[in-house]
């Protein structure tokens, strides 16, 4: 454990959570390419990274009786957000996605009116306008179509930001359990949802026979980087205000914007920025809202 004075610092934390986030679809569309389906990819990584979770922080009650049913939610909750964005991000642009992904605060408000009474005020209600109109400006088809998604990959990253906002609140309300609890619950939570389509493909175990010893490192080292960004993120929002955090942490999408290109060649249109402005903003209202929350 790091004493206080030799504690890093819990920007570098963020910054380094956001940087991984932004790269993380990469390795999941190389074991594509080397022939795992997305479900078969994430069953895989966070199966790692619950090993890694287990052998850090064995639990001494892992089930707790008080808060099983939550933690349930939050694992099933959280268990979808992560593999809709895995097959988001193997089949669909990868900005599209993030953006869509990051309408998640446009969810938060009305679950934390539901789950937690909060009530959104004058700027839960300027979040949800400018989160809508960023989709909207994103999604509008010039020859007339509705502003929804086009196809399967950006309706799952949609569904992943639900789901992550719904996590998000329900995490809030068991912020007296502690992380590693958490987090335990929710890799199980990933492996639980992914094992359903996993069973129904029922070709995991040819696949695995033909990974070649770079994919298999692949694996390990995404499950690892899971644990790592977990307590990066939990670590950097406990020593940062919240509303410099999500400034931190939108770097994600800027990171995503550069190798997404670099990577795969992907260009935002103009639609797309002009969106995924009124997007950005609309979080960065959310986190100062966050900010008064906490203090």
């Amino acid at each position: 454990m790091f004493t206080s004075s030799r504690r890093p610092p819990a920007p570098l934390a963020l910054i380094v959570a956001a940087c991984v986030w932004g790269v993380a679809w990469y390795p999941y569309r190389l074991l594509a390419e080397a022939g795992l389906s997305g479900s078969q990819s994430s069953l895989l990584t966070y199966a790692v990274a619950l090993v890694i979770m287990l052998a850090i922080y064995p639990p001494r009650r892992p089930w707790p009786s008080d808060n099983r049913l939550l933690l349930f939610a939050v694992a099933m909750a959280a268990g979808w957000t992560n593999l809709a964005y895995v097959l988001a991000v193997i089949r669909g642009e990868i900005m599209r996605v993030m953006l869509l992904f990051y309408l998640a605060p446009l969810w938060t408000v009305p679950f934390a009116r539901l789950i937690l009474a909060e009530k959104a005020g004058v700027r839960g209600w300027l979040v949800i306008a400018m989160s809508l109109l960023g989709a909207v400006v994103m999604l509008y088809d010039l020859d007339g179509g509705l502003p929804f998604p086009t196809n399967m990959a950006e309706w799952l990253g949609l569904s992943a930001g639900f789901t992550f906002a719904l996590s998000n609140v329900l995490v809030r309300k068991l912020k007296e359990v502690p992380t590693e609890r958490r987090s335990v619950w929710i890799f199980a939570g990933v492996l639980l949802i992914a094992l359903l389509p996993v069973t129904g493909e029922g070709n995991l175990a040819v696949r695995l026979v033909v990974l070649t010893g770079f994919d298999w490192w692949l694996v390990v080292l995404t499950g690892a980087l899971l644990v790592l960004v977990t307590f990066s993120v939990q670590y950097g929002l406990a020593h940062t205000p919240a509303n410099r955090a999500i400034v931190i942490l939108l770097t994600e999408l800027v990171v995503a914007a550069f190798f997404s290109w670099y990577w795969a060649g992907e260009i935002m249109g103009i639609q797309d920025w002009l969106g995924g402005a009124l997007i950005v903003a609309a979080s960065l209202i959310s986190g100062n809202m966050e900010a008064k929350i906490n203090d």
